[in-house]
């Protein structure tokens, strides 16, 4: 087993689905594609559900991402977890590699990543586990 670390930077687009059914605009849906640049390359097609007022700095979120691409040199897909907050501002974020979603040479994969965004865009730390991959 191999323990990395993977940095890089990601683009985003969203696609507004709607609010849940039965719901006001608190409560809306999205679909969303990445794109990721560096030592983790390739994309991303994702669902989200949201909750509360982002506007006023309060809200949460879960989304699932399936990653297609390389890392590490390994080619194949994972699904990403997502679990966000953010109350009076300050947010907490929890993603991590849903376990036994690997394919490819990435089959066997677990991990966690920090998402951070600014001005300067959206950046991504990796820290992941690869199995001894055989073809």
């Amino acid at each position: 087993m191999t323990s990395s670390s993977a940095t890089g930077t990601f683009a985003i687009a969203y696609i507004p689905a709607g609010v849940w059914a039965g719901m006001d605009e608190t409560c809306a849906r999205m679909t969303f594609r990445k794109t990721y640049a560096g030592a983790l390359a390739g994309t991303s097609d994702g669902t989200m559900l949201t909750a509360g007022d982002p506007a006023t700095g309060n809200a949460g979120y879960v989304a699932m991402e399936r990653f297609t691409g390389t890392l590490a040199g390994r080619s194949g897909s994972f699904v990403l977890q997502h679990a966000g907050m953010m109350r009076d501002r300050h947010d907490a974020l929890h993603v991590l590699v849903t376990p036994g979603s690997g394919t490819g040479e990435l089959a066997g994969i677990a991990g966690t990543m920090a998402i951070a965004a600014d001005s300067g865009g959206s950046r991504y730390t990796f820290d992941f586990t690869l199995t001894a991959y055989s073809a």
